[in-house]
């Protein structure tokens, strides 16, 4: 009977890494796609917390953006490598005016569209 707790937990300890395989695939897809079709994208990676896991934000020319979760910092810089773009630590960089710009603009947009301007 105690062998068949053991292999139940090996039985999910390969789904959780297989889970965890198909998370950063669709991660590194969904970067790989940002970085791809804008132009002039630039990485912020963000240290861990001991509130949030290390994340990278993405930041096209326009100031379009996109933040995820990473595995490890480490990922974010090596993933900015493979990809050749600027990559910046976001505790000693600080995020570019371009991005506030481009989220205020959205903004209005979307209250002038709801107000049916």
């Amino acid at each position: 009977m105690a062998f068949v707790g053991w292999f139940r937990r090996k039985k999910k300890q390969a789904e959780a890494a297989r889970d965890s395989k198909e998370i950063a695939d669709a991660l590194f897809q969904h970067l790989s796609a940002f970085v791809t079709t804008r132009r002039g994208v630039e990485a912020w990676v963000e240290q861990p917390t001991s509130f949030n896991k290390p994340s990278i934000l993405l930041v096209a020319a326009d100031g379009e953006s996109t933040r995820r979760g990473l595995p490890s910092a480490e990922y974010g810089y090596e993933f900015a490598d493979a990809h050749h773009i600027p990559c910046y630590d976001a505790g000693v960089v600080p995020y570019p005016k371009r991005m506030r710009e481009y989220g205020l603009k959205a903004k209005q947009e979307a209250r002038r569209a709801a107000d049916g301007r």
